[in-house]
């Protein structure tokens, strides 16, 4: 059996895979404080979802967009705002194998996914041999938000969770050299009509893994052999980073969490917003040293 949140590998699940009933019961009520309430407080917080919107739920066919299906179906079902949802999930070059069970897992769940083909596995091979990945999730990403425009949604959501915001947080900071975190809504630059959503932005990776374990369904990867044979995870050595750090200081996630909600300005070297850069010593003369 293996869950894993990154990597290429296979998903095998040995459960016997639990009735639909069980699963949409379980996340209301056996994961209700790890997930769903962690799921309304994204949505309270950053106002992702409002009356009258049409959101575009984009299904890769892991844990994560799967389980960000179904809570949204719940929130349909059980919420007071009105709202619209179209499934969609590209085929980037998937083996037949893994784009049956993509299928068998949506129509076990009762999610009325479209399948859209795009061939970007082809093309990535071709034109970005060496370092694939960057340009592949560009594509992904580009080819989302057409299908969702293209479908009237004014919305589009990925499964990005809790701890994908941690990991990229610390991606940035150590190998890029900025500090950059992973916002829970934003505007593209290309589609601006449509706000690009995250409403896991609040569930922890561990949890989902634990709701997938329970489901007993076989979920599937990115389904890149590509990535698998060619690049090395540098998210992997930062998961294994925090996990290290867990150890010895268990709120590390949260305070690293927070340090993007309590970022001062008057005690960094240089900041950008828009296309300024600003320097500390910009307003070097107005600046008071701070108790």
């Amino acid at each position: 059996m293996s869950i894993s949140g990154s990597g290429c590998e296979l998903v095998f699940n040995d459960q016997e895979t639990r009735p639909l009933q069980e699963i949409e019961r379980s996340i209301i009520k056996k994961f209700r404080k790890q997930i769903w309430k962690n799921f309304i407080t994204a949505l309270k917080n950053y106002q992702l979802v409002e009356e009258g919107d049409k959101i575009a739920v984009c299904i890769s066919g892991g844990k994560d967009s799967l389980l960000m299906a179904k809570l949204f179906q719940e929130l349909q079902r059980h919420g007071q705002v009105k709202f619209e949802l179209e499934f969609i999930a590209m085929d980037p070059g998937f083996h037949d194998s893994n784009r049956q069970q993509l299928i068998k897992n949506c129509a076990h769940l009762n999610i009325p996914v479209q399948i859209f083909e795009s061939g970007i596995f082809e093309v990535v091979d071709r034109i970005a041999k060496e370092y694939p990945c960057y340009m592949c999730a560009r594509m992904r990403r580009g080819s989302l938000y057409k299908m969702a425009r293209s479908l009237g949604c004014n919305k589009m959501a990925l499964g990005h969770h809790f701890s994908d915001v941690i990991e990229t947080t610390m991606l940035n900071v150590l190998y890029a050299g900025n500090f950059k975190t992973m916002l829970p809504k934003l505007r593209s630059t290309n589609f601006k009509e449509i706000e690009l959503i995250r409403p896991m932005y609040h569930i922890h990776e561990d949890d989902i893994k634990k709701f997938a374990l329970y489901s007993g369904i076989n979920f599937i990867n990115c389904g890149c052999v590509v990535a698998a044979q060619k690049t090395s995870s540098k998210r992997r050595e930062i998961k294994e980073l925090i996990k290290g750090l867990k150890v010895t200081f268990g709120d590390v996630e949260k305070s690293i969490f927070q340090s993007a909600n309590n970022v001062n300005l008057n005690a960094v070297l240089g900041y950008k917003q828009g296309q300024t850069k600003h320097f500390y010593l910009d307003n070097y003369e107005s600046n008071e040293e701070e108790e």
